[in-house]
């Protein structure tokens, strides 16, 4: 059977930003921004994604596009007979670990998006009643397991359709309304009376707030945020067609997701300045927070429908990926049907999925390795398998593969002058910078 690849350049283009733009930017980022300092993070944040970790990017591209493989076929395909192969395993395990966590996540979007659509934030509630209803929720039973059950398998149906008619389609149409969902809420949230403030803490920077935290968070994100170290942009790179130029389309996607990122941060803090809240609220920002300022806001319902659409049309991209990391594989190394591989992800990750939701309620007090069995999956993937993927990555394109073949595939046989220009510094952030980068921030991460 003939192997799938993306339509067209726009399809490409779409489904890696796709990957890339999710919770991380709407979810993740605008916390992590206000609890690391503002304007000093995201210029720590500039320099990892840029200049540390798109060359990490290029680097899985290099090998999803030259093998033509999902994520573990391409290290059995490009280093056969070697240990390599494990490094493929690891990148089909750890996506299905992050999507069993993430589509939690996503259940609790959908019920925030019901919520917002009966109107359930009114301006007579406080925040500490939109808090007690979010921790109500999040610690029952049924409710987050639903959620968590549906979005998994909305998931399930766009992997179903396969690359064309599913990934591909799915991105062309959602990608630019969820752009469009998000400029509309910034703008709204920008034009609130003492929403300077929140900008100013935004493009301001106080680089004395830059520390040993503020690098280790910025750089953790950059991995979560650009989806590194799990397969996914190595097993989306793989429909990608040998006259693409993977490092424009690349760069496109580091910047679309840093300015997504930035979007969502100017559609959240402004807001919490402007209603006098503390920016450092961490991940219960954008259900605890988010609420109690709708309720207060003029048209706030209104764009507390549209915050809560965006924020799982987000999510959906991501977990896409995440999702067709174990079907290629599935489909590929094991022979099964697209069909039946979906359910098989599907499975794993709804069952792994029920111990995290249960985590926050009838599981609370299960502990590994003294985490909740959620944040244990989240620091487990994010702090230890993703940049750890990341660095094994890199090792094999700069030291396992042939220069040649590297120079070859990021060039495209020579024929992108652009590349070839700046080819050979590509190979050595490569060979040489990344690793050492990604290992000293990783070890004082885990040590200090």
């Amino acid at each position: 059977m003939e192997r799938e690849n993306f339509g067209s350049r726009f399809g490409v283009l779409v489904a890696l930003a796709g990957s890339a733009v999710g919770l991380g930017n709407l979810w993740r980022f605008p916390y992590l921004v206000g609890s690391y300092g503002g304007a000093a993070f995201i210029f720590v944040y500039i320099f990892f994604v840029f200049i540390l970790c798109l060359p990490i990017l290029f680097s899985e591209v290099i090998v999803g596009r030259r093998s033509h493989s999902n994520a573990y076929g391409a290290f059995k395909k490009l280093a056969p007979g070697t240990k390599w192969k494990w490094l493929g395993a690891v990148s089909v395990f750890t996506p299905i670990i992050v999507v069993s966590y993430y589509s939690v996540i996503g259940g609790w979007s959908l019920e925030y998006l019901f919520k917002a659509c009966t109107f359930s934030f009114t301006d007579t509630s406080t925040q500490s009643q939109l808090g007690e209803m979010f921790d109500n929720f999040i610690t029952s039973v049924w409710a987050p397991l639903f959620g968590h059950t549906l979005f998994l398998f909305l998931t399930g149906l766009v992997i179903v359709a396969g690359v064309k008619s599913g990934i591909e389609k799915f991105g062309k149409i959602m990608m630019p309304v969820l752009f469009i969902l998000v400029v509309f809420i910034a703008i709204r949230s920008m034009t609130l009376p003492g929403a300077f403030d929140g900008l100013i803490y935004l493009f301001k920077p106080d680089f004395s707030k830059i520390d040993a935290s503020v690098c280790s968070a910025a750089l953790g994100q950059a991995f979560f945020s650009l989806s590194l170290g799990v397969g996914t942009m190595l097993t989306y790179a793989s429909y990608i067609r040998k006259d693409e130029n993977i490092a424009a389309s690349s760069t496109y996607t580091a910047v679309s997701d840093f300015i997504f990122a930035l979007i969502a941060s100017c559609a959240i803090l402004p807001a919490v300045f402007a209603f006098g809240l503390n920016p450092q609220e961490g991940p219960g920002l954008v259900f605890k927070t988010l609420p109690f300022i709708f309720s207060h806001m003029p048209l706030g319902g209104i764009v507390a429908i549209l915050f809560f659409l965006a924020l799982i049309v987000a999510a959906i991209t991501s977990s896409i990926s995440l999702y067709e990391v174990g079907v290629a594989y599935l489909v590929e190394e094991k022979h099964m049907s697209r069909k039946s591989a979906s359910l098989v992800v599907f499975l794993i990750a709804w069952i792994m999925g029920v111990f995290c939701s249960l985590s926050f309620g009838p599981l609370s007090d299960v502990k590994i390795l003294g985490q909740t069995i959620f944040n244990f999956f989240d620091k487990l993937s994010a702090n230890f398998l993703m940049p750890v993927g990341g660095l094994l990555i890199v090792i094999f394109v700069g030291w396992q593969m042939k220069k040649a073949d590297v120079i070859d595939e990021f060039t495209n046989g020579g024929s992108i002058r652009a590349n070839n220009r700046i080819s050979g510094f590509v190979y050595f952030m490569i060979r040489y910078i990344c690793p050492l980068v990604v290992l000293a921030v990783f070890l004082s991460n885990l040590f200090f």
